[in-house]
């Protein structure tokens, strides 16, 4: 209102006040504006949170895999001499030093943190009245100082040590179990032989102590402190075990054992390493080891000798290089969906051009400028995307909390752009366009993603993919530009099959076929109309998923042929140097339901081959025999060889044996006779009966080998007839071998056998009830093991995460062309409808039109997939995923492929139907009644 001047009556306000266009435009149109911010929080929040998915993965690979190494490999390991003025003062004051300065950088781990001193050497212990195995090896003693020892020990007998003054025996604590093996007894002073100035060194066993956990990996590296342990090969054995000194006695501890040494122990939190700070760790560490972190600690704790190790550094280089090899097969699938979630986004774009073209011809036409209208335009879906945006990353960080959100930001962001700025791009090109571009123009922008492709693949079959550099982008750009290019040449070979399709069903006498065809063909006819985008689509979706499955199926493959060739078969027995597997085991295991081959082997490990210069090599010595031991070779595919080309003749000792020799010897063999000498010194001559790459007992030993027959070997070398390894094929049960194990497997109940099984018993060592040393391989179990990688889940579960997100996009590009083409198709079958179309026959007619583009998608990306595979497979190292170093590479198979691409078509046409059901039918009531109304 304004006051009108010298009368003071108010008028009315007479200017014009254009109406909120953003308010105006959502009203007018709500369920499209909800429409797209659905979209638009879809598509942010799978960009937000699969950044997140592999981040989390990968910290998780990460810390289980250093997890697995144990507490003293992935701990800084910290020594110095003992002086003659170390106290338990001194260690204390020392751990707070490095404790300190240490732990400003990386988080240590409270629990395994130990400190103390120990005795660079081991005493023996010859009291008369002590056990041993042996009349010549007295049971030995080993001594430590370790800090607070009363909180991890109980004490059983008698009192914890004092301080030594260095005259006397050294008062000392011993495990109680240790004692009652070795048959010491409270009070001892046991005898541990003579310096070299003469004096007698000697220790008394004040008390006696029984260790809380001894499994506790803490115990790691301290000696044998839980008990007495046997220490056995093949020359020598003896007990062993520990004994602890008081903090006050390590000089004391030093003279004893000729010198000593003070360590601490630093175990780094696995819980707390992150994958994307491994560089920056890796560095802190090794700094602390050679660099500048250990000058610091030298001057922090005064002492000049401090030295400090670990195998950390390099298990985080694995652990890195492990990352790295699974970040393709993790990178592509998450490529595939961004792929297609453009598409749609442009897809939507381009549909609600269409629906507004009238729309902004209008404006054009009424002197609005193009800036004025774009701007009007990215309010309007400002007003849509951006909350939906914000909302779709805020919930993606919260349902998966991880450390790193930058790239989870910048994707959003990327997304989030992308949705809002698509309609508006669209809508100017539609301004700035004059006519229709020509069919030249399409020609040659084909014909340079053609070219692109090319260059990218031919590049990528190259240089494969660069070990160490991280993710190679042409490695994940390939499948898609594949794709592409795929997509842009089913374009144009669509409309003229559809085409002829609908002429060839014109000739028949159904209607429906005609028809949908027939509107198939005119849908696909024009490049530039958007019903070419969910096409390409549906060919990305397809040609990722089929090209991860492929790899995902040749993964476990391989992993199954992989375990095989370790185990030498799909069973396998494997003994300890002193023992022999007796002939009533390999009769009762043969005897096992499903062994199909089974033979027993002698492999000598510290052979020597010596050719005809005298000079010799070690080499594996592997006795077989050969009719069973090729059935072996042949169906695992490994050193296959004719059994009839072994086969000895009898003779003496310098009678020549037929052999099987290893690539690594053949140019030794042409120079003269060869022979093989065991330890021992026996030769056993030979003659070439062929030359393998590899062989069941030693599918990848390391160094050379020779195969040898059995029978004539035994003949020529009596005193090496015994069997120690095991193998057989088939579908057995590594349980009955366990147990046929058991029962006939011990060729030496008693005597060494029997100890090693007691102390392996006592350690823990002993597994399924076998003793220690005798291991049962299973196939079966070593695929389990070799599975059982949080990497390979990650990048597996990351794989499949994309691959369903990509077939809800292809479904959602299918839909939404069909709810374009909505008003123009209910129009139609409406008017059938009046002309007696029944219901199930509309149905059918839908099915029809939409059915040549979901086939031509699900058949097309398919083959792209195949051919994806065939050109790219052999860039790929599936070696950490598969969880063994291998050298297949891989190959097209067609199952992965056509199980996902059945499965997206079928999923497609579902959609299709329940589109049609739900909301096709009301449009057609709809449209029925206007025409009554009418």
């Amino acid at each position: 209102m304004t006051i009108q001047a010298g009368t003071g009556v108010p008028t009315p306000e007479t200017a014009h006040r254009p109406a909120p266009w953003v308010r105006t435009r959502l009203r007018a149109s709500p369920l499209a504006a909800v429409l797209m911010a659905a979209l638009a929080f879809v598509t942010v929040f799978l960009a937000a949170a699969f950044p997140r998915v592999a981040d989390r993965g990968a910290d998780a690979a990460l810390r289980a895999f250093v997890s697995q190494k144990g507490l003293n490999p992935t701990s800084l390991q910290t020594t110095s001499r003992t002086q003659n003025d170390d106290n338990a003062a001194e260690l204390d004051r020392v751990e707070q030093k490095l404790t300190a300065k240490v732990g400003r950088q990386l988080t240590l781990s409270g629990s395994g943190q130990a400190y103390g001193a120990k005795a660079l050497s081991s005493r023996g212990m010859a009291n008369r009245e002590y056990v041993r195995i042996s009349d010549a090896n007295d049971p030995v003693l080993s001594l430590l100082h370790l800090h607070d020892l009363a909180a991890r020990a109980t004490l059983t007998d008698g009192t914890w040590p004092t301080r030594g003054d260095g005259h006397g025996p050294l008062p000392i604590v011993i495990s109680k179990q240790a004692a009652e093996t070795i048959h010491i007894k409270l009070g001892d002073v046991i005898d541990n032989g003579v310096e070299g100035s003469g004096t007698q060194r000697s220790t008394v066993v004040v008390g006696f102590y029984r260790i809380n956990d001894p499994h506790d990996p803490f115990w790691d590296d301290l000696g044998c402190p839980a008990r007495a342990c046997l220490n056995a090969t093949r020359e020598h054995e003896h007990w062993t075990t520990s004994g602890f000194v008081d903090g006050g006695s390590l000089p004391a501890l030093a003279r004893w054992g000729s010198g000593g040494e003070n360590f601490w122990r630093l175990p780094v939190d696995p819980a707390t390493l992150r994958a994307d700070q491994l560089d920056r760790t890796r560095n802190t560490i090794s700094s602390f080891l050679t660099g500048p972190g250990a000058s610091a600690l030298i001057s922090e704790t005064r002492r000049s000798d401090l030295h400090t190790s670990s195998g950390l550094p390099d298990i985080l280089t694995r652990a890195d290089e492990r990352y790295r090899a699974s970040l393709p097969l993790s990178t592509i699938g998450p490529a595939g969906v961004a792929g297609v979630a453009t598409v749609v986004l442009f897809l939507a774009a381009a549909l609600t051009t269409d629906r507004r073209t009238g729309e902004i011809r209008l404006l054009q036409a009424r002197g609005g400028s193009r800036t004025g209208v774009l701007l009007r335009l990215v309010g309007e879906g400002a007003a849509t995307v951006l909350p939906a945006a914000v909302l779709g990353t805020a919930l993606a960080m919260v349902l998966l909390p991880t450390p790193r959100w930058g790239q989870s930001v910048l994707a959003a962001l990327a997304a989030a752009l992308l949705a809002l700025l698509a309609f508006p791009a669209r809508t100017a090109l539609l301004w700035s366009r004059r006519k229709p571009a020509g069919g030249r123009r399409w020609l040659v922008g084909e014909l340079a993603v053609l070219a692109v492709t090319v260059a990218a693949v031919a590049e990528v079959r190259r240089r494969g993919v660069g070990s160490g550099g991280g993710l190679d982008p042409l490695l994940v750009a390939a499948p898609l530009l594949l794709a592409v290019s795929g997509g842009l040449l089913l374009a144009r070979i669509e409309p003229v099959a559809v085409g002829r399709l609908a002429r060839l069903a014109a000739r028949g006498r159904g209607l429906i076929a005609f028809l949908g065809l027939a509107r198939a063909a005119r849908d696909t006819s024009g490049r530039r109309k958007p019903s070419v985008l969910p096409l390409l689509a549906l060919l990305i979706a397809v040609t990722t998923t089929g090209f991860g499955a492929t790899v995902l199926d040749t993964v476990d493959h391989v992993r199954s042929r992989a375990a095989r060739i370790a185990t030498g078969g799909d069973i396998g027995v494997s003994l300890p140097d002193y023992a022999t597997l007796p002939e009533s085991f390999t009769k009762a295991a043969a005897a096992l339901p499903g062994v199909h081959a089974s033979t027993g082997a002698w492999v000598e490990p510290k052979a020597r081959f010596v050719g005809a210069d005298q000079a010799y090599t070690e080499a594996y010595l592997v006795a077989i025999e050969p009719t069973a031991y090729a059935e072996i070779a042949r169906t695992l595919g490994v050193g296959e060889f004719d059994p009839a080309k072994l086969a000895g003749t009898p003779g003496g000792r310098d009678t020549p044996v037929p052999a099987l020799f290893s690539r690594d010897l053949a140019k030794r063999l042409a120079a003269g006779p060869a022979e093989m000498r065991t330890p021992n010194g026996n030769g056993l001559r030979l003659t070439v009966a062929g030359i393998v790459p590899a062989t069941p007992a030693l599918p990848d030993p390391g160094k050379p080998f020779v195969v040898v027959p059995a029978g004539p070997a035994w003949e020529r070398l009596p005193d090496t007839k015994r069997t120690n390894k095991w193998f057989a094929v088939g579908d057995v049960d590594p349980e009955q071998v366990r147990s046929a194990l058991r029962d006939n497997g011990r060729s030496q109940p008693t005597g060494l056998a029997r100890l090693v099984a007691e102390d392996a018993a006592a350690a823990g060592r002993s597994t399924h009830g076998l003793p220690a040393g005798y291991t049962v391989h299973s196939s079966r179990e070593t695929v389990t093991q070799l599975a059982d990688d949080p990497l390979q889940h990650a990048a597996g579960r990351l794989f499949w995460y994309a691959a369903a997100a990509g077939a809800g996009f292809a479904l959602l590009a299918v839909l939404l062309t069909l709810f374009r083409a909505a008003p123009d198709r209910t129009a139609l079958l409406a008017r059938l409808r009046t002309m007696g179309l029944r219901p199930r026959q509309g149905l059918a007619l839908i099915v029809t039109e939409a059915l040549p583009q979901t086939l031509a998608a699900a058949v097309g990306g398919g083959l792209v997939a195949l051919a994806a595979v065939a050109l790219l497979g052999g860039a790929f190292d599936i070696s950490t995923l598969v969880g063994a170093r291998v050298g297949e590479v891989i190959s097209p198979v067609l199952m992965p492929v056509l199980l996902p691409t059945a499965g997206l078509a079928l999923l497609v046409g579902l959609g299709v139907v329940a589109e049609t059901l739900v909301a096709g039918r009301r449009q057609i009531a709809t449209e029925l009644r206007a025409g009554e109304q009418a």
